[in-house]
């Protein structure tokens, strides 16, 4: 397959009755995925990661609990590169397509759905072209023998066109995958065999695997003895990662620096008060011919957002769906520039460019949805960029701002928070509300940060796809946070046409292909980035931002005795409490999260030794003697403790399999995000992962303070230091600093920022802090003082607070206190410090305690990020879920 990416004319186009189709398309997906059809956006039974492989079949056994496993349109529980793997190929045909009018193209992916309620045949199996229009049937045979592994969920079956529709027929191939567990594959085999089902595919993968295993085992032979090298390939499985390394993928897979070097300019808009950067300009006519996009001329062998034209006809390239009918194109993109390059101010002169009304029934308003910590920049960058009589007339749409509910689309531009969007979204109403966010047809809507909306089960990301608006756009640095799947919500967010939006498409199309490093599937995927994305670095020759230099250092800590002794001792009982939990084949909930308390006692104190609380102790107690604990202060403020260990653990959601972004703990010590459990509760009334009763959701429990904080204040003297706070007052206070020196200090404990406040002001430092405890406006406050008031010389920052968004290159050194376990987060802080804007040579520190978790971890930091990033190319094989016994075994490596 070649795929052509031409030039994209700046040109109008009407795309009058785009919502429609793209409605039309969404109903199609969620009238597929209400049917008890085996696709791959079905559910599976939600539990611990590390039990997933063996949930195939209880669905069928669980009966009334079936109601948890179809929880949000468009959602999918688990990655099925790595739960499902390829048994076999099955041509068939599809019967009785001159009942129905659904288009088939050969080469074309189709969808397969159950109908047990077929009058004429209970095992009937439909098949739909990706617009939801109806083919036909597959055979009554064959359907006969597939019914029962689809509706047991032990097989889920894909479909590929081999050939021409007929008068009475169509040929298609069945891909059919099963269970990668090893223990039921077998199993599963024999059963295919005996029903005349095809495993070929699976029996090589076997030989395969089976050859890899004898290589392996010769290499270890002949490794035996070396000293150390076993205990290096331990250490390196520690759970770190950087999504700086990450977003190579979407450069690899988007355009190359010779021709982003080489993009068209646009002017500067004339209401713009600040001149841009010429790849600000570039961006600026990128984000212009993205707004209105053209479908390839007759003639032409270019594609555009995957759509190929021939003659009168349309092919879209990666689901090979033809139509005559013109497709509608996504109008807006992916902005995914470097941080600290300006995308912020790329989208003002976008605006400023581009406000005219898209369509008839559109507003000329822009919507920017933001953390709520940046809010406020946004109009402050907006007022600070464009010439007074040019001015847009901006409204923060929260708190008093919220009075304006009903006149916003008198306002150039609304800016609101993700919060307040998932709030304001109604998923049951199909009716436009008279006032507030969605009864506005925006201009175009802007997603800062819009990797929060990489989970699509979330309600953020639901309430986003359903903004009506004529152009979407997405800001973020990190378009990538996990794997390729992350890419699927914004796809769906821009309404990609053509099938993409419908997650088994997009799953079959892209994702699984890749994952057996398919080469025309990496040409999908280029053609794809290359049209809706848009990402340039800091360090590309064309860029030249002439930043000044950066220096990281590491500064080695000692502990001092009584440190150490403490150390030693968290370390002996970690050691001790992991041999429990694996004693116990690890089917203690409870008796986990003291696994993971304990392991953040050691992180604790390697900062002060009173940060470290027995905190869960006492409840991991009452939850082995009582299944669900009743709720009195003291035991929410224990919930709110253990939850705590489950955030700071980097912990996942039971039930999307996501990083907790939206936290809770139920009664029985379970935690999840709220959007999954709470349509868990309204359905079911259940823990699904111990189905103890939950009334409602009035009884979870939420976290004492912002995510990723603790909420109790530690009491600190500035003659009680530890040698860590002892290391950074010397970094502070050092003769022959740089005049004027400001310095952030980050720490991702809010009790350890308590305890360093009294020694700041026993050395006469002023300061500033930002943390999760304070309103917006109070943030707004600490970061105005920490950049203009000459006697404040510090910020004490939470790192989660201060990794998106903020402004700080008033600083020239960052501090940063202690170790998140996705570095991720350090990095966007660092970010907030050197950007675009910072004049002067920048200082990183990073205090790590010798012969401590912090210090083994740091050590083999970049072997780790390396295996990461193969994993995160979907072509490793080893698989990106960590599962429970994984991280586990990582764990028993640090703590070697």
């Amino acid at each position: 397959m070649v795929l052509t990416i031409g030039k994209r004319d700046i040109e109008h186009v009407d795309l009058t009755g785009d919502d429609d189709r793209y409605a039309r398309a969404q109903k199609a997906s969620r009238i597929a995925r209400e049917q008890p059809v085996l696709s791959l956006d079905d559910e599976v039974q939600v539990m611990p990661s590390f039990q997933l492989s063996q949930s195939f079949t209880q669905d069928a056994q669980e009966g009334e609990d079936d109601e948890a496993t179809d929880l949000v349109q468009g959602s999918q529980d688990i990655d099925y590169t790595n739960a499902y793997m390829l048994y076999g190929h099955m041509p068939t045909k599809i019967v009785g397509v001159r009942f129905y009018n659904g288009q088939a193209t050969i080469g074309e992916r189709v969808l397969l759905l159950r109908e047990p309620n077929n009058p004429y045949d209970r095992n009937a199996i439909q098949v739909k072209n990706v617009m939801g229009d109806q083919v036909g049937h597959i055979g009554r045979k064959v359907a006969a023998k597939l019914a029962t592994y689809m509706d047991a969920r032990e097989l889920l079956v894909e479909g590929l066109l081999t050939g021409i529709k007929g008068a009475y027929d169509c040929p298609i191939s069945l891909s059919l995958f099963g269970t990668s567990d090893t223990s039921k594959r077998q199993e599963l085999q024999l059963r295919m065999e005996r029903d005349r089902l095809p495993v070929t595919e699976v029996k090589r993968t076997e030989r395969e695997e089976d050859k890899q295993r004898r290589k392996q085992l010769q290499q270890e032979l002949k490794s035996k003895g070396r000293p150390g090298e076993s205990m290096d390939m331990l250490v390196n499985q520690s759970i770190i990662f950087n999504p700086r390394d990450v977003n190579k993928v979407v450069e690899e897979f988007g355009l190359n620096e010779s021709d982003l070097a080489n993009m068209p300019m646009a002017e500067s808009p004339t209401a713009l008060a600040t001149e841009l950067l010429h790849y600000q300009r570039q961006g600026l006519a990128w984000m212009i011919s993205k707004e209105l996009p053209v479908l390839p001329s007759p003639g032409s062998d270019t594609v555009e957002q995957l759509w190929k034209r021939k003659g009168n006809y349309f092919t879209n390239i990666a689901t090979n769906y033809t139509t005559s009918t013109v497709p509608p194109l996504a109008s807006g993109g992916i902005l995914a520039d470097d941080m600290g390059l300006g995308k912020t101010i790329q989208i003002i002169s976008l605006i400023m460019a581009n406000s005219q009304p898209k369509t008839p029934e559109s507003s000329a308003s822009t919507l920017i949805i933001s953390p709520v910590s940046v809010m406020s920049n946004w109009k402050n960058q907006i007022e600070l960029h464009t010439k007074k009589e040019h001015t847009p007339r901006v409204l923060i749409y929260h708190g008093a701002g919220k009075k304006e509910a009903a006149n916003l689309s008198e306002y150039d531009v609304v800016i609101t928070s993700y919060g307040a969007l998932a709030m304001e979204y109604n998923e049951n109403s199909d009716v436009s509300p008279k006032s507030g966010i969605f009864s506005v047809y925006w201009r175009r809507a802007v997603l800062d940060e819009g990797h929060t909306i990489r989970n699509p089960r979330s309600k953020g990301a639901l309430a986003a796809c359903n903004l009506r608006s004529g152009s979407r756009w997405t800001l973020t640095g990190t378009p990538i946070i996990n794997t390729l799947k992350d890419l699927y919500s914004q796809v769906r967010f821009l309404r990609l046409s053509g099938g993409l939006e419908d997650v088994a498409v997009f799953n079959s199309t892209l994702i699984r292909p890749l994952s057996r490093e398919d080469p025309d599937a990496r040409l999908l995927l280029q053609a794809l980035m290359a049209t809706i994305c848009l990402r340039r670095r800091k360090d590309m020759n064309f860029i030249n931002l002439r930043l000044p230099p950066l220096t990281s250092r590491v500064f080695r800590v000692k502990f001092h005795a009584h440190e150490k002794e403490k150390y030693d001792m968290f370390l002996s009982e970690a050691r001790g409490v992991l041999l429990n939990f694996k004693a116990k084949e690890q089917t203690k909930e409870s008796t986990y999260s003291h696994v993971l308390e304990v392991i953040l006692r050691l992180r604790q104190v390697c900062n002060h030794w009173t940060l470290c609380k027995n905190r869960v102790d006492k409840l991991t107690s009452l939850l082995d003697k009582h299944k669900v604990i009743p709720l009195t202060p003291e035991n929410i403020k224990a919930l709110q403790d253990m939850l705590q260990v489950r955030i700071e653990s980097q912990e996942t959601c039971a039930i999307c399999l996501e990083i907790l972004e939206q936290p809770i703990i139920t009664a029985c010590g379970h935690a999840f995000d709220r959007c999954c459990i709470e349509k868990v509760v309204e359905r079911q009334h259940k823990c699904p992962m111990c189905r103890s009763e939950i009334k409602d959701a009035s009884t979870l429990v939420s976290p004492a303070a912002e995510l990723g904080e603790d909420a109790d204040s530690a009491v600190g003297a500035p003659d009680d230091p530890s040698s860590k706070i002892e290391a950074l007052i010397k970094i502070l206070t050092a003769q022959g600093q740089v005049p004027d020196t400001r310095t952030v200090v980050f720490s991702q404990w809010t009790s350890f920022l308590d305890i360093v406040e009294p020694h700041l002001r026993a050395n006469g430092i002023g300061f500033a802090r930002i943390d999760g405890r304070m309103d917006s406006i109070k943030r707004d406050q600490s970061t105005r003082t920490f950049s203009n008031d000459p006697n404040c010389k510090v910020l004490l920052a939470s790192l989660s607070v201060c990794s998106v968004g903020l402004n700080l290159v008033a600083a020239n050194q960052a501090i940063l206190a202690d170790s998140w376990w996705a570095p991720a987060i350090e990095d966007q802080a660092v970010d907030r410090v050197y950007r675009l804007g910072q004049t002067r040579e920048t200082s990183v520190w990073r205090l790590i305690m010798e012969e401590s978790i912090e210090d083994r971890v740091l050590d083999r930091q970049e072997e780790k990020r390396k295996l990461m990033l193969d994993t995160f190319r979907e072509t490793a094989k080893k698989k990106k879920g960590e599962d429970r016994a994984t991280r586990i075994a990582e764990l028993e490596q640090l703590l070697a």
